[in-house]
């Protein structure tokens, strides 16, 4: 991504600390401090894209994928 500030391409992960960095001081106020703490999340484990990749990957077999979405989405049912 282009930082525009810097002129220069960076790291989108850096851009988006930078971002939660400078919303940082309303979140509280606005009661989004747990959405805004999910993005941490999604960092640091992946997007359910990226996990449903990494089954892929290690099975070659979309049934695999088909499987590990339905047991993610049945997850406490």
């Amino acid at each position: 991504m282009i930082d525009f500030g810097l002129q220069k391409e960076v790291e989108t992960k850096m851009l988006i600390l930078e971002l939660l960095e400078f919303i940082d001081d309303v979140v509280d106020e606005l009661g989004s401090r747990e959405q805004i703490n999910y993005v941490h999340t999604i960092m640091r484990e992946g997007t359910g894209a990226d996990k449903q990749l990494a089954v892929f990957e290690k099975t070659n077999d979309l049934s695999q994928v088909v499987d590990f979405i339905t047991s993610e989405f049945t997850k406490g049912l």
